[in-house]
């Protein structure tokens, strides 16, 4: 049986994704941008962005069923990389007894270039 968290996000519908969907016990959160009520919330502060798209995607797992605790992957995408450690402190704060695998990327760009990070996450629930 599949279960899909839907978000408050804008671009749900239009673009036809929820911002989790479990199968079994997989639970994968869609790629997370740091936007509330269609606005870019923290500009220009990627630490920030980074912690708020994070705690939405434990949100996520949460109503999936899930914690923290059984994340087993996350990916952090950066528009500039000379800022990972900004964001993996938003990570480690979160993480740093967790420890899922990690991985952080630079991309050209996001939907909207105030975004300066976009965030997934994978957990395994119980």
């Amino acid at each position: 049986m599949k279960q899909l968290v839907s978000s408050d996000s804008h671009l749900e519908k239009p673009i036809g994704f929820s911002r989790a969907c479990r199968i079994g016990n997989l639970i994968a959160v869609a790629g997370t941008a740091p936007i509330k009520n269609a606005e870019t919330v923290f500009p220009n502060d990627v630490y920030s962005q980074t912690k708020y798209c994070l705690e939405l995607s434990i949100k996520a797992i949460e109503e999936a069923g899930a914690t923290s605790a059984d994340v087993i992957r996350t990916r952090i995408m950066l528009t500039d990389i000379s800022l990972w450690e900004e964001a993996a402190r938003a990570h480690g704060e979160l993480f740093s007894d967790i420890r899922p695998a990690c991985t952080f990327v630079e991309v050209k760009g996001f939907i909207d270039p105030t975004w300066l990070v976009e965030t997934e996450m994978d957990a395994v629930a119980p």
